[in-house]
């Protein structure tokens, strides 16, 4: 079932950002948004996780279905790695962290309060979060902040494996993660300014 989004505007703080974006991202796919900092990447994998409605327009397949990873890694500093991901995988009734464990090198690590974690060390193991949550559709602002050139392969990696799985991921990103993935500039949906009124014109 793939995720589809229909002639959407949103806005931030109350302001208009972006209109009129559209896109489908099917099962096994990537799409990799671009766009200047400040336009409104960050608002739109908000609208579309569902964490804020949209001004206009239409989401399509989300229910239940999308994990949301944003700049902070939602950690709890004084529980270990190993207990932070139990935590997350209860959360969404998923079993096992073995595998998120060895996705990201974090063996070394699992008995390790993540309060005492360097800040690429905090990152893998919120990026590992993604892997426990079971969930078919990864929606990632800026995944690779903090991490290593090292790190940045393993998470690549993992996307990977979980697009062979028939799983997908809609990522806001600057950097070539090196996936077969479609490119979606939300530049040209840049919101128009709003007309000014003959009041304020007045006073411009």
């Amino acid at each position: 079932m793939s995720l589809k989004v229909t002639d959407l505007s949103i806005a931030r703080g109350g302001v208009p950002v972006l209109e009129g974006v559209a896109f489908t991202l099917a099962d096994g796919c990537a799409l990799i948004l671009r766009g200047p900092n400040g336009i409104g990447k960050t608002t739109l994998l908000r609208t579309v996780a569902g964490l804020q409605p949209p001004l206009k327009g239409a989401i399509e397949g989300a229910e239940d279905r999308i994990a949301y990873a944003a700049h902070a890694d939602g950690l709890k500093p004084t529980l270990t790695v190993a207990e932070n991901l139990t935590f997350w995988a209860s959360v969404f009734g998923a079993r096992g962290i073995d595998a998120a464990l060895a996705a990201y090198q974090l063996e070394p690590l699992k008995d390790r309060h993540a309060g005492n974690l360097s800040a690429g060390q905090k990152r893998r193991l919120g990026l590992a979060r993604m892997l426990v949550t079971g969930r078919p559709v990864w929606v990632m602002d800026e995944p690779t902040v903090s991490l290593d050139k090292e790190a940045v392969a393993m998470f690549a990696d993992a996307v990977r494996g979980h697009l062979a799985n028939g799983g997908s991921a809609l990522i806001a990103t600057h950097i070539d993660l090196g996936l077969d993935a479609e490119v979606l500039d939300v530049g040209p949906h840049k919101a128009k300014p709003a007309a000014l009124d003959d009041f304020d014109g007045d006073f411009l």
